[in-house]
C-alpha cells in the first residue's frame, strides 16, 4: 500500500526479452515516474545483472535491493 514513508511501486516484467530491452524498460518507467517512484524490474537474461547496475549508475538512480528469484531475479530502484 502506497504512503508517504511507501511510494507506490511500478512493476516492470521484462521476462523472457533479452539485452537490452529489459534495461529500455526501466529507462522508460523512470523517466515517466517522479523523483522517488520506486520500480521493481524482474528479468533473467543473464546480461541485465551488469546492464542495471551500470545503466542506474550513470543516471544516479539506486537499486535498493537485488535478489534471485526461481526464474531470474529482481532489481528494485529508486529514482533519485
Amino acid at each position: 500500500m502506497a504512503s508517504p514513508d511507501h511510494p507506490p511501486e511500478i512493476l516492470v516484467d521484462a521476462r523472457g526479452h533479452r539485452c537490452p530491452v529489459p534495461t529500455l524498460r526501466l529507462r522508460k518507467a523512470l523517466e515517466a515516474a517522479p523523483a522517488g517512484t520506486v520500480v521493481r524490474l524482474l528479468a533473467d537474461d543473464p546480461m541485465a545483472r551488469i546492464d542495471v547496475p551500470h545503466f542506474t549508475a550513470e543516471i544516479g538512480a539506486e537499486i535498493l535491493n537485488r535478489r534471485d528469484l526461481e526464474v531470474g531475479f529482481s532489481f528494485l530502484v529508486v529514482k533519485r
